[in-house]
């Protein structure tokens, strides 16, 4: 399934939270990072030329958590609409200099809860530099491409959060087979929840809509959605993190047979058909075992829709 031009997440390397407006510290790929320690970074790259180092920060994204962490010292400005500039700069910076930057959320609760489990003090630097590193967290990196701070990337840092806690759920209950996939059935499950997708995309067509399933899992219900453009190019367009969640979400109720639900929606249709657009929403039942169309119609997050198309007619 194409996907919207990002590079695809790897194991980010290991950095530090910019304290006080200065660039992190970074590192090259084929470098070993102790445990609690942080590189410093090394020369200035040559002029014109990006560095290859990964250049990794967090950020706040309300108001409330900015004056939370004030009393940490994690920046200098007055107010969050300062933090905010302060931040884009520093963000357009690093964009410019470095070959790969990332982001994550810096939310202050995980924090306090990180710093309390580990026993270390939060107005230290190095307390945030390891939270950064946290490798259960690192599902919650996204690759920043010189975005609009407040109107765009801001809100993909709260969902990437989110969905990141949903994978670290998905990958509990498949007992940690989700990112190696190793186990065959986990990779079996995986790709019969991306087949599952693509079948309802392709067969939906052209147009824009949103999708949402839920799967009803031990320990809470897992929920994910994405955002999808269809082109008429046959192009599909969809984030990449919003892509990786629903399939974990869909192969988590197919490992372990769980019951799940799921609704695509939106305005079907294409510039060629003269402007001719349609509202659509469909929904689709699992038992655990297969996607199909669910008996009757279907209400999900509120919005109601008829039995889906059969995925069996999609090839």
């Amino acid at each position: 399934m194409p996907r919207n031009g990002r590079p695809r997440r790897t194991a980010p390397p290991s950095c530090r939270l910019s304290a006080r407006g200065h660039l992190p510290a970074a590192r090259t790929a084929d470098q070993d990072l102790p445990a609690g320690r942080v590189p410093r970074p090394g020369g200035a790259p040559e002029p014109g030329r990006r560095s290859e180092q990964a250049f990794i920060t967090g950020i706040l994204t309300s108001r409330e958590d900015f004056e939370r962490a004030r009393a940490w010292g994690v920046a200098d400005a007055d107010d969050y609409d300062g933090y905010l500039l302060d931040t884009a700069a520093l963000l357009t910076e690093a964009h410019r200099t470095f070959e790969v930057v990332r982001a994550r959320m810096f939310h202050p609760v995980d924090f306090e809860e990180f710093c309390l489990l580990h026993r270390l003090d939060p107005a230290e630097p190095a307390a945030r530099d390891r939270y950064l590193v946290n490798p259960p967290l690192q599902t919650q990196l996204l690759p920043y491409q010189g975005e609009d701070l407040a109107g765009d990337f801001v809100p993909r840092l709260v969902r990437a959060r989110e969905s990141g806690l949903t994978l670290r759920h998905v990958d509990l209950l498949l007992d940690g087979g989700l990112y190696g996939r190793e186990q065959r059935p986990v990779r079996d499950a995986y790709q019969r929840g991306a087949e599952v997708l693509r079948r309802i995309l392709v067969g939906a067509g052209f147009g824009v809509y949103e999708f949402r399933c839920t799967v009803e899992a031990p320990g809470g219900r897992l929920e994910a959605a994405a955002r999808v453009l269809h082109w008429e190019d046959g192009v599909v367009r969809i984030n990449d993190e919003d892509l990786d969640l629903v399939c974990a979400v869909l192969c988590a109720g197919l490992a372990r047979e769980l019951p799940g639900a799921a609704l695509l929606h939106g305005s079907q249709g294409a510039a060629a058909d003269c402007g001719e657009y349609r509202e659509v929403a469909w929904a689709w039942g699992s038992g655990g075992q297969d996607w199909t169309p669910a008996a009757g119609g279907a209400v999900l997050s509120g919005i109601a829709a008829v039995p889906g198309f059969s995925l069996g007619t999609v090839c």
